[in-house]
């Protein structure tokens, strides 16, 4: 597995490789078809624009984020792209049989060659009620606690290499390696690399600690950022798949030509956050309804803590932001996400941010 496929290569004047995570967002009036076709929209850009990767998420049980599927939406968007690298920002480990995510993940390596990712995280992705029904069991708890086990088997499953004497010896997750050692195989024996995500410092030390890359979700988890990180450096040790540490970190951004109409579009998801926050899910609200929201002192104090951490405004001033966060963190990589209403602002966000780094234009 070459190490280029988690390095990636800055283009233009940006200070590193730039990424996409996509939450497949659906805005009032409109619907989840709609939010899968701009995600084709903004893979396609993505990829002639120069951006490394592009990720999507698994949430469930939220009205607003279609990505419950993620490897359903990877296939689909594998057949819209060639060249840019696909994968999972991440797939909720404790949610899945770790066979089913072999399985899911060797037909995807198998639809898009060399260009999947398989991203994992230790949280539900939704609410305690909602894990309890993926999960049918109600102790959460195990889930989390089982990771580092859960994420070993899993790692076996990909490389087909269970011990003798193991329960699982002659199981095999197919596609996968098993084939190009079967009489007159010739199945290529190239699985996804591995990369953990968190919020916190457990899977930065297990990233560490078995020499895999780690994704940060500074978006959502800013203060813990640079304490992560670090913990991921320290506890690093080198492994078949990298030499030194490789980190990337989720961003929030988004760029529109006026400042003023990006304040309004970062209120708007931040409404949707905290309607998120407080139990009450629902479809991203347009800018003239969250302009219309009257906010509680407790709901504008989490706005404002909410939206210092999205970078917004024009394009310029976008890529100050991410110019300035990358060398306070040493991020690897930014895997930018823009969360807007309307599937076009954001595609135009991620057009207005190449352009202002001069990134390729085919």
């Amino acid at each position: 597995m070459a190490e280029d496929e988690i390095r990636g290569k800055a283009q233009g004047t940006a200070p590193t490789p730039l990424s996409v995570l996509d939450l497949v967002t659906v805005g009032a009036g409109k619907t989840a078809t709609d939010a899968l076709a701009t995600s084709v929209t903004l893979s396609r850009l993505a990829e002639t624009r120069g951006f490394h990767r592009y990720w999507v998420a698994e949430h469930h049980s939220m009205p607003g984020v279609a990505s419950t599927s993620p490897a359903v939406i990877l296939a689909h968007l594998a057949a819209h792209t060639t060249r840019i690298r696909l994968g999972s920002g991440g797939v909720m480990l404790p949610n899945h049989a770790p066979l089913v995510i072999a399985e899911q993940f060797g037909t995807l390596e198998a639809l898009a060659p060399n260009r999947v990712d398989l991203g994992l995280g230790r949280a539900p992705g939704t609410d305690g009620a909602t894990a309890a029904a993926l999960r049918r069991t109600d102790t959460l708890n195990e889930g989390a606690d089982d990771f580092p086990q859960q994420l070993a088997e899993l790692i076996r499953f990909l490389d087909d290499d269970f011990p003798d004497g193991h329960p699982y010896h002659r199981i095999h997750a197919v596609p996968g390696p098993i084939q190009a050692t079967s009489p007159g195989g010739v199945q290529s024996p190239h699985r996804p690399p591995v990369w953990l995500l968190g919020s916190s410092g457990f899977s930065a030390r297990l990233a560490g600690m078995l020499g895999l890359p780690f994704a940060f979700a500074h978006h959502f988890s800013a203060r813990n950022t640079i304490p992560a990180l670090d913990l991921y450096r320290e506890s690093f040790k080198p492994s078949a798949l990298l030499d030194e540490p490789y980190a990337l970190i989720g961003v929030s951004a988004l760029a529109t030509e006026d400042p003023a109409e990006a304040r309004r579009q970062v209120l708007a998801a931040a409404l949707n956050m905290v309607r998120l926050r407080t139990g009450r899910p629902g479809l991203v609200p347009t800018p003239e309804e969250a302009e219309a929201y009257e906010f509680s002192p407790m709901e504008r104090d989490f706005i404002d803590s909410w939206n210092a951490n999205v970078i917004h405004g024009t394009p310029d001033e976008v890529v100050t932001g991410l110019d300035d966060l990358q060398k306070r963190t040493g991020a690897d990589e930014l895997m930018l996400t823009a969360n807007a209403h309307s599937g076009d602002v954001r595609v135009r966000s991620y057009e207005l941010i190449a352009d202002a780094y001069g990134l390729p234009t085919a």
